[in-house]
Order: structure tokens, then sequence, then C-alpha cells
């Protein structure tokens, strides 16, 4: 499945890796992409989205 989703807060490239080991620590294949320009991530992955967004918010970032 591929979800989409607005991450505020993120501002260099240690915010996103913090997001991309978020969601690794769910899912080890999931395929990840992000704009830290657009406040985007873009996830290929089994995992249900609201597990994915919490994973995120856990580390600090607003998800939408």
């Amino acid at each position: 499945m591929e979800h989409h989703f607005q991450v505020q807060g993120m501002t260099c490239g240690h915010c996103e890796q913090a997001v991309r080991k978020a969601i690794q620590r769910l899912d080890a294949n999931a395929q990840i992409q992000i704009d830290r320009t657009q406040n985007q991530v873009d996830v290929q992955s089994e995992q249900p989205r609201d597990a994915l967004a919490h994973a995120i918010a856990d580390e600090g970032y607003a998800v939408q």
C-alpha cells in the first residue's frame, strides 16, 4: 500500500533520518521517499497508515 503524509517540522537531514528510522522500525522493507521542502513523506508499506503516522508523531513531528 502507498501512504502519503504531510509532516511538519522536518528542517534538516537529521529530521529526515529520524522519520525514516521510525518507519523502518515498523517495516524494515518499507520504501520511503522524503521531500522535506514540501513536508511530504511517501511510504510503500503493508503497515496500516495509522501505525506509520503514530511512529512519525512519536518522533515529535506533526503528521497529517
